[in-house]
């Protein structure tokens, strides 16, 4: 990944590190040293936190709706990002270690298996967000004809056209990595997705209020209660995934308008420290479904005893 978005870095050199304390580049740059134990510690927590929402949408039957579909292949997403991390990280570490010595066109190769990972996550991860914003926006206005707009087949579609355009997309990137115009795509994606989300947020919680007053009206206020918290929800999983993520398209946008820029060289310098935000926003979102769907934190307690082995 470091080879992609920030040629200013080489893998095995930024990375070299067993400190995390700051240290001042010869240019008056404050660099943030993250040590790679780190990265590997976050790497995993994040790994094994991420499958088992997986496994426990899969497992409870009450959880197998199109909304738990998404917010399952956003965990796939984290779970890209984790996974990336930890085998970077091993690799580094053992090469370190004079334990492994790569080939240059081996590493060459696992670079671009990593890039296609993070950007299939960042791609997936955006789109899946906006497919659960519409997913709610339906829910919320077109309560009565939700479960004929968004059927199963529907959302399993989705799911598919999503994973094949993402995986495209990141494939094409690692092809043409030299050229400017992935970057801009990448920023550009960001953007729109942020302002598809922001409007139908926007549109939901200013009349979802008028809804309610409605709906409290004929006794069904639990519906319209049950989808605002899924709207919610979603708020804050994409607040999470725009502070976390947030740098690193900074990080993008710089590399387009100020490359060759002391001050920007300085914020380059410090690309590992945004690896690190990306890593913790995986980590994090096990946690806000969690925190949200007592159905899932029910389920999650129940693998982490093992009683799921003893159900089967």
């Amino acid at each position: 990944m470091n080879d992609l978005f920030n040629p200013h870095l080489d893998i095995f050199e930024e990375n070299d590190t067993n400190s995390s304390g700051g240290e001042r580049h010869y240019l008056g740059c404050v660099q943030v040293r993250i040590p790679q134990e780190l990265f590997l510690a976050l790497g995993l927590i994040s790994l094994v936190e991420n499958i088992l929402v997986i496994l426990a949408i899969i497992k409870n039957r009450n959880l197998h709706s199109p909304m738990y579909y998404f917010i399952c292949c956003l965990a796939v997403s984290d779970t890209l990002v984790s996974v990336s991390n930890v085998v970077e990280t091993i690799f580094m570490l053992l090469h370190d270690h004079g334990l492994l010595d790569l080939h240059p066109g081996m590493l060459r190769h696992l670079d671009n298996v990593i890039d296609v990972m993070i950007c299939s996550s960042v791609v997936s991860s955006l789109s899946f967000l906006c497919t659960i914003a519409a997913d709610r926006y339906i829910t919320i206005f077109y309560a009565l004809r939700y479960h004929s707009i968004m059927t199963t087949q529907r959302a399993v579609t989705i799911i598919a056209v999503v994973w094949l355009a993402s995986i495209t997309a990141s494939i094409l990137f690692i092809v043409y990595h030299t050229d400017n115009a992935v970057i801009v795509c990448l920023v550009t994606f960001f953007f729109i997705t942020l302002i598809f989300n922001a409007v139908l947020y926007l549109h939901m919680f200013l009349l979802a209020h008028i809804h309610s007053r409605r709906i409290m009206a004929f006794n069904k206020s639990r519906r319209q209660t049950t989808s605002m918290k899924g709207a919610i929800t979603l708020t804050i999983l994409l607040g999470v995934f725009i502070l976390c993520w947030g740098p690193f398209f900074l990080h993008l946008i710089l590399i387009l308008t100020c490359p060759t820029s002391t001050v920007c060289n300085c914020f380059f310098r410090n690309f590992n420290l945004f690896l690190i935000l990306i890593i913790c926003n995986s980590l994090i979102d096990p946690l806000i479904y969690a925190y949200r769907s007592q159905e899932l934190r029910k389920t999650l307690r129940e693998l982490v005893l093992c009683s799921w082995y003893f159900g089967v």
